[in-house]
């Protein structure tokens, strides 16, 4: 494999996106260049290379696939909140919201470490998959951005190669797989191989060699054959060539193949204006060579479940090598070199179909963000939705739609709409009535049968595959408990009210509660009345809000925690089990406060019994006498201390945030403690959890947070 080493410079950029952009849009890719060089002057990479030469090679790679101007202004902006003194408040300033937003989502991508391989990887995965979900753009700058550096990456030490290797084959990927975006897949598979599997790579490499002439030479005077035959038939078209690449190569052969049962390693593709010349061409080959039996498919009438369309066929030509050869028209060859990108849904907005397609894609995302807070279950989600095999099935109108494997009618039903899927009473496939736990199969036609007064079952959760179903039927339900929810927040402050001889009408004036919903961040009354049916806030917090001597949130949020103190020795008298017996008392360990979860010992004190200390803690001594094997008893359901530091930038109101968070995920504050230097403000919380799994949660949650710089679990 050949170093790259191409220098791109922005007249390289500039020739050519020049003819795909109005001047307008031009001026400002331009303008988002300048500020990025000036930002980066005078640093360089790894390389030796000016650091400026990535993001335009980025950018320069993103040009092939049609992207808007706003995506190329990220992709040359998308290293300055990293790598210089730029920020996030500067980027908005000189070039919008919107671009800001781009570049600090890939910017903490960028941070993100891949965790050992003793640490979990769910929390790293998480985190990625926020910020791709964000904006279908994000993940086109990423996919670019970790194209050019691992083309760059021979610069990195060895160890730095692999990291980077696994983790673009762990998550990138299968996404740009998932999303079809075949362009840079391939192109990252094959630097992957190289790096982690370097010895395969050469082997495959080396026979493509051949024996007498290296097979690239082969396909050269194969192509020229074709365009002498279909020249002189007067066909317009465009010939393309590739020898397979050496990791589909590895991959045929890591299943099994041997080398010489490989037809397809050398490829033609022949690109034509219609259908028709098309037909043409593949009949003018088939007269002229020697077929390879049972190579020919024609996808133009029979498209793949994806609406891949080309015609494909097997046959023995110069030299006697196998070929194959592919024939499509310029529209089909885009489709299926670029994917949904071909139809880039920012800067053709037309095309609404297409725009959907991405959003459902996006929304496989975003449910598992929002909606999985349990690791186990979060890694399961992505290897169900991203890492593992879709099926495509079809509306009676012959429309596809892609499933998980494993997907059931309700599945099917909900990626239609919601309200099919919450009025779903059965379904026919093929014409015949099956089960609702049924498992569909590839290329069946699905009838989902609604009644307009049915509502989902719970029980649809034990079968149902995808993300989406099971998110729409906990919504379902989670809408229903909201109601509930409301009206006893209704009463309990009209009841609170009465009790301390209030008026309704003054504590809650039009000002009072524009100052409350402001300060709580709530966007109406029923919203805060749900805040109180669900304990969020209690009713005596909201009066105590609108008093005259006009605490602020803050003020009132740590005296709500203060006020709150537990007896933290009492807790847990049969949470854990002292060899083998689970009603011994034991206090946990003040030091390093372990959860539910962690790895634990006991420790042996005079007068004080046994004390639980987490097995990495510093405090426990080497007298192994006095250790004694501990573990957590999964009969019991308790609630644990942990402390956290996050740290924000100083001057902001970012506490509410953090408590309404922590609310939200029924988590609760037992302490928190500000402190405020030059640049950041520290918040010292300790919170109760009910294992290690919730904490890890609410750590990614707060870490999520846009404002947040850092989160550390004491």
């Amino acid at each position: 494999m050949k170093k790259y080493n191409k220098y791109i410079t922005y007249e390289d950029l500039y020739e050519k996106i020049k003819d795909s952009y109005n001047e307008k849009d031009l001026e400002k890719i331009k303008k988002a260049y300048e500020f990025a060089e000036e930002a980066h002057k005078g640093k360089k990479r790894l390389s030796g290379e000016d650091y400026i030469t990535h993001p335009l090679n980025v950018a320069y790679i993103l040009s092939d696939i049609n992207v808007d101007h706003i995506t190329l202004m990220a992709a040359l902006l998308h290293e300055t909140i990293n790598h210089t003194d730029v920020e996030y408040a500067d980027i908005k300033k000189e070039f919008g919201e919107l671009v800001a937003d781009l570049v600090n989502n890939i910017s903490k991508i960028n941070k993100l470490e891949l965790p050992n391989e003793s640490e979990s990887s769910a929390i790293y995965l998480r985190k990625v998959l926020v910020g791709l979900a964000s904006d279908m753009r994000v993940i086109y700058i990423k996919l670019a951005d970790r194209l050019h550096n691992m083309r760059t990456v021979w610069a990195l030490d060895p160890e730095s190669q692999r990291k980077k290797a696994t983790e673009t084959m762990m998550v990138l990927i299968p996404i740009a797989h998932r999303l079809g975006i075949n362009d840079f897949k391939s192109e990252l598979e094959n630097l992957c191989l190289y790096y982690t599997k370097t010895d395969v790579y050469k082997s495959i490499e080396e026979k493509l060699q051949g024996k007498d002439k290296p097979l690239s030479t082969v396909l050269s005077e194969m192509q020229e054959e074709l365009v002498d035959l279909l020249a002189s038939h007067g066909l317009k078209f465009k010939i393309k060539s590739r020898v397979k690449s050496v990791y589909s190569i590895y991959n045929k052969l890591n299943n099994g193949k041997r080398w010489e049962e490989i037809f397809d390693i050398l490829a033609l593709r022949i690109i034509l204006e219609t259908e028709n010349d098309c037909y043409t061409a593949i009949g003018l080959i088939h007269s002229k060579y020697k077929l390879i039996p049972k190579r020919f498919k024609d996808y133009i009438a029979n498209p793949k479940k994806n609406n891949y369309q080309s015609l494909h066929t097997g046959i023995y030509g110069c030299y006697d090598y196998p070929f194959e050869v592919q024939i499509r028209t310029y529209e089909m060859d885009e489709y299926a070199e670029k994917g949904n990108a071909s139809h880039w849904s920012y800067k053709e907005k037309g095309n609404k179909k297409v725009q959907e397609i991405m959003e459902q894609k996006l929304e496989i995302f975003r449910s598992m963000i929002e909606n999985t807070t349990d690791d186990k279950e979060f890694v399961k989600e992505i290897n169900d939705e991203i890492l593992n095999d879709v099926i495509y099935v079809f509306t009676p109108k012959k429309d596809a739609i892609e499933l998980p494997k494993g997907a059931t009618p309700v599945d099917f039903a909900y990626r239609i709409h919601s309200d099919v899927g919450d009025k779903t009473v059965g379904a026919l496939v093929n014409g015949n009535i099956v089960p609702l736990d049924y498992e569909l199969q590839d290329g069946e036609v699905v009838s989902i049968k609604t009644k307009n007064d049915s509502t989902p079952s719970k029980e649809w959760l034990d079968f149902v595959k995808s993300t989406h179903a099971k998110n729409k039927i906990k919504s379902y339900f989670s809408k229903q408990d909201r109601i509930e929810y409301t009206e006893r927040g209704k009463e309990i402050l009209e009841t609170t009210l009465r009790k301390k001889k209030l008026s309704f009408n003054e504590v809650l004036s039009e000002e009072n509660l524009k100052k409350i919903l402001t300060d709580l961040k709530l966007e109406n009354l029923e919203e805060l009345y749900f805040s109180i049916g669900t304990l969020r806030y209690t009713a005596i917090y909201i009066i105590n809000l609108t008093k005259e001597d006009k605490k602020t949130v803050t003020d009132v949020l740590i005296e709500r925690v203060s006020n709150s103190k537990v007896d933290y020795n009492n807790l847990h008298k049969s949470s854990i089990i002292v060899a083998g017996n689970d009603d011994i008392k034991v206090n946990l360990a003040k030091c390093c406060k372990p959860v539910k979860g962690d790895e634990i010992i006991g420790y042996v004190t005079k007068g004080e019994g046994v004390t639980v200390h987490k097995k990495s803690c510093e405090n426990i001594t080497s007298k192994s006498e006095r250790l004694i094997d501990v573990s957590w008893n999964d009969d019991i359901v308790d609630v644990y201390h942990s402390d956290l530091i996050v740290e924000t930038p100083i001057g902001g109101n970012y506490l509410v945030d953090i408590v309404n968070k922590a609310s939200i995920k029924n988590i609760y504050i037992d302490s928190i403690n500000t402190k405020n230097y030059n640049d950041k403000t520290i918040y010292e919380l300790t919170v109760k959890v009910k294992n290690k799994e919730e904490l890890n949660a609410f750590v990614t949650d707060i870490n999520n947070l846009t404002f947040v710089r850092k989160v550390t679990i004491k």
